[in-house]
Order: C-alpha cells, then sequence, then structure tokens
C-alpha cells in the first residue's frame, strides 16, 4: 500500500488523519512542519503528500514549492482551515504552487481518502 506523509502543525489534527489513512491501509509518516516534512521526504519518499498551510518555521506554500523542485510528480494535496483570519486564498495559492487537490478543513473523511485516490491513481 502506498506511503503517505502528513505534514500538519496541530497534533490532533495529525493523528485524526494518520488514524483515517491508517484505517484505509495506507503506510503514514508524520512531521509537524514543512521543514521537518522536507526532511522526510527527502530521507525517505513517500508516494503522497497531505501538508497543512498555515505552520510555523515553514509554511504550507513554501513547503509544496520545493516539494516541486525536489519531487516534480509528487502528487500534494493541500488542506487548511484559513487560520485565525480564515482565509482560504492560502488554498488557491496552494494551487497555483502546484498542490494536486485543496481540501477545507473541516473535511469528510471520505474526501481525503477520495482525493488521495484520485492522486495516486493519475501517477500509474
Amino acid at each position: 500500500m502506498a506511503r503517505i506523509l502528513v505534514i500538519e502543525d496541530e497534533e490532533l489534527a495529525r493523528w485524526t488523519i494518520r488514524d483515517i489513512l491508517e484505517a484505509e491501509g495506507y503506510q503514514v509518516a508524520e512531521a509537524a512542519d514543512g521543514e521537518e516534512g522536507l526532511a522526510l521526504q527527502k530521507a525517505r519518499p513517500a508516494d503522497l503528500v497531505v501538508t497543512d498551510i498555515i505552520m510555523p518555521n515553514k509554511d504550507g506554500v513554501a513547503t509544496i514549492i520545493e516539494m516541486r523542485k525536489a519531487f516534480p510528480t509528487l502528487p500534494i494535496i493541500a488542506v487548511s482551515g484559513g487560520g485565525r483570519t480564515k482565509n482560504l486564498d492560502f488554498l488557491r495559492f496552494a494551487e497555483e504552487f502546484g498542490a494536486n487537490r485543496v481540501l477545507v478543513k473541516p473535511f469528510p473523511a471520505e474526501a481525503l481518502v477520495a482525493a488521495i485516490r484520485t492522486c495516486l491513481a493519475g501517477r500509474r
């Protein structure tokens, strides 16, 4: 089964995503910010990345840009609730800089699983 890297600074959100994905049979690696996520992806590449946008140290858009340079065909799903301002322009930027799909938090588990399946199917 595919290996998915989840980059999310909110621990509860990261655990929830992990539980959803493991229930579907995916292997999951976790990172708390973009810097950690990039290091993990370079050390042991995942088949797909799910990244939050608003994070400390390295935000999701910067992470997507660097992932695209290092891993041009890597499927990336960006997720965000817009932060304290609820500004969802971040997701539009994520798409412009290379996210294959975007999801607005909170999202149903089925939406995440469907996005992952679509992205992985397009990679074959």
